[in-house]
């Protein structure tokens, strides 16, 4: 399913039309159904990495890790069981603390 229903629109946090309108600005919105937005948020996803790319800060990475949470939810996976899968994924393939850089990345691993 593509997201062509709100071109110009983004998925944003519960507050930001309130803090929108409490501005004196205008916003239009729609609450979405679980499918579109769970597209939408795909896109915030991509949206949130681009920015950390471009400015990277910690505030960039909890918007990265609130959308990661998100997305996880609406696949029915809650927090703890996420972070179970990454501690588990960590066990058997390791962490990234020791900075190594494939060469060969032709390997199906």
């Amino acid at each position: 399913m593509k997201y062509k229903k709100f071109p110009g629109g983004k998925a944003v946090r519960d507050k930001i039309p309130e803090i929108i309108q409490n501005s004196g600005q205008e916003c239009k919105m729609e609450t979405l159904s679980e499918p579109l937005f769970y597209e939408a948020m795909k896109k915030k996803l991509t949206e949130e990495v681009g920015e950390y790319l471009s400015e990277p800060c910690p505030e960039e990475l909890a918007d990265i890790i609130e959308v990661v949470y998100r997305l996880a939810e609406s696949e029915g996976i809650t927090k703890e069981e996420l972070e179970e899968i990454r501690l588990k994924k960590r066990e058997i393939r390791g962490g990234f603390e020791k900075n190594i850089f494939l060469l060969n990345n032709k390997p199906d691993i």
